[in-house]
């Protein structure tokens, strides 16, 4: 009887051991090869997949796959300004800051920085078996949502409140984080959020966008198309709210109709976290998680950041949707991590393989950190050129909320190293070590303080100089979930500082005595100044500089490198000067449309030198549709220090009328200029370029005369009443 039974065992095992070994010489393993198209790599690899396998990787913490060697991976991941939330990188400075540079080359720097560390640290996460989130190579970035109300606070994220910056630096930043080899990506980028997204932070979960066909195609669509078609950004990332009536993440007017079929998009769409469950949820779209999980597969969101696909099998059981759709999606992911080449055979040709840990927060990548941090830095008052000082002062006294704090120079969305240098630090650094340097805090960031008795701003009467650091931090402005110094769940209530900060600034002044006071302010934001502008002979916007802002800020104050931060959005008066801030109507926003003259004009920011702007010549004054304008400028330093200067060309309609924008940056070009040095600026705008969205929503050729303006600061008495140069400008008639 024994003896029966252990040959019954050994049969069934050996039952078993065939079938096992039959199993996996029936895979087909030639989706290995990397000589093989990606459609058919990926074709090869889902067919054998199971429905259930295949809905398990329609989720951002896709299962594995042992028998076809699939391991498990995350496609969330982060790198706004650098790799965040998966241990140690190079913190460059915030998104803001990066569109204050007007520097699409500089941002591909950045980016192609980013994404060497991320291919580093995803081969050692590999080696030690770490799939966790954020340690992948799928980054959501950029995002390229308009800055429309400076009361957002995940608006420091973008690169300011003008599609055509946006577009410019979010091109630039995407092919530094794909690379540039034909057959490989270094990462995936993928464009955020889309579409039509740009607060109000407490509603962002269930508000409906309905903004004119003008002002989709004019203001909210441009830089996702652009990023589409010249970048060829891998993913795409739909927003929370609903666009027009539906859920973004169900919409087949933005997935289908003008993501896959207008703009031919090849890559993947993501939701946002948690966006899917919305749809049925906040949103109410539809009644049930499996018709929520359903209708946003259907439309073409591939991937979910979230668990409402798990509901996917019943969706096909109640006949939702077919397994048809569920296949196809499933191949388009794969077709994103072939292209990064997860599953190649050895022998592969990948050339991103081999970076090793001196590629993390190397040495380079610090001096680039430093170097974006200087250029991003905007100069916006300078009263009898106090600035630069000396670095021989005597007495100089540094103070404020934030002037020795990590937190204000990380911004949102960072990554974390022991390489952070405040302002303090860098003022230290920075002068003769026979100055008396002194420091006091002096105020609570954001409440007043608690004792009364306070010696800090009798320090400034009794110094040569008083550089006071004031802000906000991402504690105070930022997406919901982070910003929790935030009374507005994220949002600013209104432009001004703290309170406790502008009574500070205040009893600075009064205690000075008519010494120099230099107001440093860090936000992601415009900060409001009515008030205390007047009291400051210096002014300097440094936005959250990353972790080399202390040294890049006291490059600027003493003198090492001029600042050339231009501002990526317009700086208002205070909150009385904007529209409702859950209307998405762009009539009276950003400079493109607001017609009351606000604190600081987009595009300004000042330099120690002079620059002035001669000879602009035209190809013609006139054109007819389909015809190139292509136009020259000179640029001259004829100031006292070497510069780098943004020249900047707006194309303005002589007579506003049918919604059309006031005024429009069609080009820019940031150059160095040494001192006494010309250079000529050569521009070329397209005949697309020169026609404005109607009212319908299409791009036409509109008949009349326009004003082309050459210069520093967008056109208007306000830029050179601050100090911006003269500009040069022609008349062009349109046919």
């Amino acid at each position: 009887m024994i003896k029966s039974n252990l040959y019954k065992k050994i049969s069934i095992a050996s039952v078993v051991l065939i079938t096992l070994s039959t199993n996996a010489q029936q895979v087909d393993f030639s989706f290995q090869n990397n000589n093989l198209p990606i459609e058919k790599r990926a074709e090869i690899l889902v067919s054998q997949m199971t429905t259930e396998e295949k809905i398990n990787q329609l989720k951002n913490g896709a299962a594995a796959i042992p028998r076809l060697k699939v391991p498990d991976y995350d496609w969330w991941n982060e790198a706004l300004h650098g790799i965040g939330r998966n241990g140690k990188a190079t913190i460059f400075p915030q998104a803001i800051a990066l569109g204050a540079t007007f520097d699409p080359v500089l941002a591909e720097r950045v980016a192609s920085a980013i994404s060497t560390e991320a291919r580093a640290k995803y081969s050692i996460s590999q080696k030690n078996g770490n799939h966790s989130k954020y340690s992948g190579l799928t980054f959501w970035t950029p995002n390229i949502n308009i800055f429309r109300d400076p009361r957002w606070g995940r608006g420091q994220e973008t690169y300011g409140e003008d599609p055509y910056l946006t577009s410019r630096i979010g091109v630039a930043f995407v092919k530094g984080l794909q690379g540039n080899d034909p057959k490989y990506l270094k990462t995936a980028a993928c464009a955020k959020h889309f579409a039509v997204h740009s607060g109000p932070e407490v509603i962002r979960h269930v508000f409906n966008a309905e903004p004119s066909k003008q002002d989709l195609y004019e203001t909210y669509l441009p830089a996702f198309e652009s990023l589409v078609k010249e970048a060829k950004v891998e993913g795409v990332m739909a927003a929370y709210n609903a666009v027009y009536g539906k859920p973004a993440c169900a919409s087949d007017f933005l997935l289908k109709e003008t993501l896959r079929d207008k703009w031919k998009f090849d890559g993947y769409v993501t939701s946002d976290c948690g966006a899917v469950g919305g749809v049925s949820g906040k949103l109410k779209y539809v009644k049930t998680a499996a018709e929520a999980a359903a209708v946003s597969l259907k439309a073409g969101t591939n991937l979910e950041c979230g668990t409402t696909y798990d509901q996917l099998k019943k969706a096909i059981q109640e006949g939702f949707i077919t397994e048809k759709i569920i296949h196809e999606r499933t191949v388009q992911l794969f077709k994103t991590r072939f292209r990064l080449g997860m599953f190649d055979e050895s022998g592969t040709d990948n050339p991103y393989l081999n970076y090793g840990l001196d590629k993390i927060h190397s040495p380079e990548h610090i001096a680039l950190a430093r170097e974006v941090a200087q250029k991003s830095i905007v100069l916006l008052k300078n009263k009898n050129n106090i600035l630069p000082l000396s670095k021989e002062i005597k007495i100089p006294y540094v103070t404020g909320p934030f002037a020795n704090s990590n937190d204000m120079l990380m911004g949102s969305y960072y990554g974390v190293t022991s390489g952070m240098v405040t302002i303090l630090e860098g003022v230290a650094d920075a002068v003769s070590p026979s100055s008396s340097l002194n420091y006091r805090s002096g105020v609570l960031p954001f409440h007043k303080n608690i004792n009364p008795k306070n010696w800090a701003p009798f320090e400034a009467g009794e110094s040569d100089v008083t550089i006071c650091v004031v802000g906000l931090t991402a504690d105070r402005e930022g997406e919901e979930v982070d910003a929790i110094a935030a009374e507005n769940v994220g949002d600013k209530n209104d432009l001004k500082l703290p309170q406790s900060q502008i009574d500070y600034v205040k009893e600075i002044a009064t205690k000075i005595k008519g010494k120099p006071l230099v107001l440093v302010v860090a936000s992601g934001s415009p900060v409001s100044l009515e008030g205390i502008e007047e009291l400051c002979d210096a002014v300097v916007q440094i936005w959250y500089p990353g972790e080399q802002g202390g040294n890049a800020v006291a490059d600027v104050l003493f003198g090492d490198i001029s600042p050339s931060g231009h501002l990526p959005l317009t700086f208002p008066k205070n909150i009385a000067q904007l529209p409702a801030y859950e209307d998405y109507s762009m009539k009276g926003r950003t400079y493109k449309y607001m017609t009351e003259e606000p604190m600081y004009p987009f595009g300004f920011g000042l330099t120690y030198s002079k620059t002035t702007f001669d000879k602009l010549n035209l190809s013609s004054t006139t054109l007819k549709e389909k015809q190139t304008l292509t136009l020259q400028v000179a640029v001259s330093n004829t100031g006292t220090y070497d510069i780098d200067e943004v020249v900047q060309l707006y194309i303005n309609p002589m007579e506003v009328s049918g919604g059309i924008p006031i005024k429009s940056l069609k080009a820019f070009e940031h150059i160095a200029l040494k001192k006494g040095e010309t250079k000529t600026v050569n521009f070329t705008i397209e005949p697309d370029k020169l026609k404005v969205i109607n009212e319908a929503g299409n791009s036409v050729w509109r008949k009349g005369k326009y004003q082309v303006v050459v210069g520093n600061a967008s056109p208007g008495a306000l830029s050179t009443r601050l100090g911006a140069a003269v500009p040069q400008e022609a008349v062009l008639v349109l046919k």
